[in-house]
């Protein structure tokens, strides 16, 4: 080892951080202090002296030792890290922090003698899974619904439906009424902020308003003022309204019902780009199954995914964690945009440090998933050969023909990485048991649908093989 080598001492610190404590010769800081002093003597202008020819005495009292021995002490950090790096094959995932500070290891530093410095960097982590086969995963079913195909077609009718003016009747159900109305809060008396309008329409459809405000519509006649008693849900948007009831004076000062549409060829042609209702059903027949079996799919591989990422042991670099916060942020500012919000100025520097800090849980969540991912590739040694991403990207390329500015690097990357997930995710299936959650209502039947998580109703239906599983056919009173 020769005179000016580096001596390094790595430690593991948590959250995949490195120290690095590495002890300088005194040559070395030598060197580096001789060299920042030829340095600033060739740029320093003083009178009286030519550029590059300042005396060493005068170039000392004039700078001060103090600046010198902080412009050697840089260089000598910055050279240090590169060759520390090179030196131990390490790969940083950020600039290094000095251990202590620079104030105080300039303090420390004096030419001529040793110096022992402490950088710290996080690097990347080695994801480690404690099993990849027989893992237990609980999936929610997704299964096609016919009834869903009326439900849409009937949504359509009432967009094409003829809007008839009503004077004969009380307002009913499904019927448009236009209202003016005020609110208070009954607790304080109290204006509700947003709680009125002079004319607004009103769905009169079950779940458009907070709870009372459609019941109390119903059954009035036109011209006709009433007061009605509404509460709002304890989930409401609006944080001080929540739980809170209310009274609300309304005069209802039109009403309206749909004219629906005949169901005839003539509405699949005005509804849709089919010929006839035969076709247009069909269609939506064909898509919602095609749905379902995505949404089907979906949730078995993020059941799978959960239990896989129970299974790994990793450390979290502050770094990645970071990183992945940021995509988050940025992704949330970019759907904003696309609905025609004005980002710069509703993502104020309050707002990105909230988003950033409520962002924590799912980004440290999407990144174990990711290297829960990574390792199983890993262990298993699964690949994806570069004819199938050929293959893919230009299938793709063909889809964006369209599209200006693609980089065809990242398109290769992002199709190999979905290549990969794919094949990772369906081995799980391959390798693991699935449960599968369904309503005990719906096991009764034959039109099974999606249901929440949370209910309390479902029972489960366990395949004890091990095969892959298989894949089944005014805004305050608004709610």
């Amino acid at each position: 080892m020769s005179a000016t080598a580096l001596q390094v001492k790595t430690t593991q610190k948590p959250n995949s951080r490195l120290a690095l404590e590495v002890a300088v010769p005194a040559e070395r800081c030598q060197a580096n202090y001789e060299a920042a002093v030829t340095r600033l003597s060739r740029t320093i202008n003083l009178p009286g002296f030519r550029k590059g020819k300042v005396p060493r005495a005068v170039l000392l009292q004039q700078i001060g030792l103090v600046r010198i021995r902080a412009t050697a002490l840089e260089s000598l950090v910055d050279a240090v890290w590169r060759e520390v790096l090179e030196q131990e094959s390490i790969e940083p995932l950020c600039e290094p922090e000095l251990s202590g500070g620079f104030d105080a290891l300039l303090e420390s530093f004096q030419p001529g003698e040793a110096l022992t410095l402490t950088l710290e960097t996080d690097v990347t982590p080695t994801p480690k899974l404690k099993a990849t086969k027989g893992l237990q995963a609980e999936a929610e079913v997704v299964t096609f619904d016919p009834s869903k195909v009326d439900e849409l077609i009937e949504q359509s009718r009432k967009q094409l439906a003829t809007l008839v003016p009503v004077e004969s009747r009380p307002a009913a159900l499904g019927d448009i009424a236009v209202v003016s109305f005020s609110g208070t809060y009954d607790d304080d008396g109290s204006a509700i902020e947003g709680g009125s309008s002079e004319s607004m329409d009103v769905d009169l459809e079950d779940g458009q308003m907070i709870p009372g405000f459609v019941e109390g519509i119903i059954g009035m006649s036109l011209g006709s003022e009433k007061t009605v008693d509404c509460h709002f849900p304890d989930d409401y948007s609006k944080e001080d309204a929540r739980g809170r009831k209310a009274s609300f004076v309304i005069n209802l000062k039109e009403l309206k019902t749909r004219e629906l549409p005949d169901l005839d060829d003539a509405f699949a042609q005005q509804s849709s780009d089919k010929a006839t209702l035969e076709e247009l059903r069909n269609d939506l027949e064909q898509r919602l199954q095609e749905d379902a079996k995505r949404r089907d799919r979906s949730n078995r591989h993020d059941a799978l995914l959960e239990a896989l990422t129970e299974q790994l042991e990793v450390d979290l670099p502050n770094t990645l964690v970071q990183q992945e916060i940021r995509n988050l942020v940025e992704q949330t500012a970019s759907q904003f945009a696309q609905q025609g919000m004005d980002v710069k100025s509703m993502f104020t520097p309050e707002l990105v440090r909230s988003l950033m800090e409520s962002s924590r849980p799912e980004a440290e969540e999407r990144l174990r998933r990711s290297l829960a991912l990574t390792a199983l590739a890993e262990s298993e040694d699964l690949k994806i050969e570069e004819s199938e991403i050929s293959a893919k990207v230009k299938e793709v390329s063909r889809e964006l023909s369209g599209e200006r500015d693609i980089d065809q690097a990242r398109l290769r990357q992002a199709v190999s990485d979905d290549l990969l997930k794919d094949k990772l995710l369906d081995w799980l299936e391959d390798n693991s048991t699935i449960t599968e959650k369904v309503l005990e209502s719906e096991a009764k039947t034959s039109k099974p649908s999606a249901k929440s998580k949370d209910s309390k109703t479902q029972s489960t239906k366990t395949k004890t093989n091990k095969a892959k599983t298989e894949k089944p056919a005014s805004d305050q009173t608004k709610s």
